[in-house]
């Protein structure tokens, strides 16, 4: 398990269409109510990876500056790649924005079960966040890892939240990059192009050639066996 951040990467890719006024206020909507409940360091978490037949998990957790707006910003799932490759570059550029990440393994993931291996990349995340985040956004459930912390889960958080919206970009480009340089090591199964998801192409590969280091045993189809449920305390 680990947690870093990255430099960020010049893009050229145009931006997506720009939100109006009152779509991007209420994109700070959860924000001001965290700062309202007496959050001094606010930050949003998301995390991606959690589906994939092969590869990690990865986290990001993200700190904005109060003021902060954006004409694009966006669960990163309604991006296409060059724009959220262009978020990501702006983002991870602008001194005023803290972010980090934390990347759990497919063989953590195999060792702990897919949820574990989720928390364990937030927790990741949030521990080496500087400053130290006081308050979470969190897109989906509460996290029982965060259990001693203040937290407002929101469904669908990442797209009703700049701080998770934000975390959604830097986490998802953060694993692309990863599977593509997957793709560089086994690319009979076209890691760059399906990230790891079970695609017909991907299922056509692994049925062809079987798994590679990469991929999750505790998952199935990689798995030919039924596997023992892992227990794991946090």
């Amino acid at each position: 398990m680990t947690a870093r951040a990255k430099k960020p990467s010049k893009s050229k890719s145009r931006p997506p269409r720009k939100a109006d006024a009152k779509q991007r206020a209420d994109l700070f909507f959860y924000e001001r109510l965290a700062f309202d409940q007496g959050a001094r360091v606010l930050a949003g978490i998301d995390e991606v990876g959690r589906g994939p037949l092969a590869g990690a998990v990865v986290a990001a957790a993200v700190i904005l500056p109060r003021d902060f707006t954006h004409p694009f910003l966006t669960d990163s799932k309604l991006l296409t790649p060059e724009q959220r490759e262009c978020i990501y570059a702006e983002l991870t550029s602008r001194p005023e924005v803290a972010w980090s990440i934390g990347i759990v393994d497919h063989q953590e993931i195999d060792r702990v079960n897919i949820l574990v291996a989720t928390y364990l990349a937030m927790r990741a995340a949030v521990d080496n966040l500087r400053p130290a985040a006081d308050f979470l956004l969190i897109d989906g459930r509460p996290v029982p890892v965060f259990s001693r912390m203040r937290q407002i889960a929101i469904v669908q958080g990442d797209q009703k939240s700049y701080s998770i919206a934000a975390a959604s970009v830097i986490a998802k480009v953060t694993r692309d990059r990863l599977m593509v340089q997957m793709h560089e090591r086994y690319p009979q199964y076209d890691f760059k192009s399906h990230k790891g998801y079970s695609t017909p192409e991907h299922l056509q590969a692994l049925a062809q050639f079987g798994p590679c280091p990469i991929h999750r045993r505790s998952f199935f189809p990689v798995r030919q066996e039924p596997v023992e449920e892992n227990l794991f305390e946090l």
